[in-house]
């Protein structure tokens, strides 16, 4: 009869052992998620630091394109502003495509590409937005990861309502999705 105690006793053992186990790679997991976010979040906000003295330098060569310089304004507030990582996901969206009118603008003014300050802030954000685009990659692998930990069996029973699923990065212009045309 002890002996029967003890062998129940062990496999209790083990399997409170597992649970925590699973428990503990589960929260692993969502720790690296909100690591990945947060390696997303200096980074949108290295960029944000960036955009005011970028405008303002194309303000001097172009003060008639007011328009776009009031997009990327808002659109830098929206980022700032958003509270959500979904938020941010799309106001960050919406402030890249800003800023590409912003570039487009300065293409038009040859002076202004020449200026070292312009070349140095436009490298600085192109490096930043690379950055953004690595961070985006890893945050979309721990997601992954995450998600199907707590989809999987047995992560799914340890999981239960406890943790939820996490949305990734995905590519919201449709525009985006359509491969080039290139015409020689």
């Amino acid at each position: 009869m002890p002996l029967v105690i003890i062998a129940l006793l062990a496999v209790a053992a083990v399997l409170v052992m597992w649970f925590i186990n699973i428990y503990n790679g589960i929260v692993t997991k969502d720790n690296r998620c909100d690591n990945a976010w947060q390696t997303i979040d200096a980074q949108l906000q290295r960029r944000n630091d960036l955009i005011p003295n970028l405008v303002e330098t194309v303000k001097g060569y172009a003060a008639h394109e007011s328009g776009t310089f009031e997009a990327v304004t808002r659109a830098r507030s929206a980022v700032m502003s958003a509270t959500s990582p979904e938020e941010k996901m799309e106001a960050s969206n919406v402030l890249s495509g800003t800023l590409k009118s912003l570039f487009a603008v300065a293409e038009s003014y040859p002076e202004l590409k020449a200026n070292t300050n312009f070349q140095q802030l436009q490298t600085d954000l192109t490096d930043t937005e690379n950055r953004i685009v690595y961070a985006r990659q890893s945050f979309n692998d721990c997601v992954l990861e995450y998600n199907n930990a707590i989809e999987t069996f047995p992560g799914n029973i340890v999981a239960g309502s406890k943790f939820k699923m996490r949305q990734g990065f995905e590519v919201t212009d449709a525009a985006a999705r359509q491969s080039p045309q290139v015409k020689f």
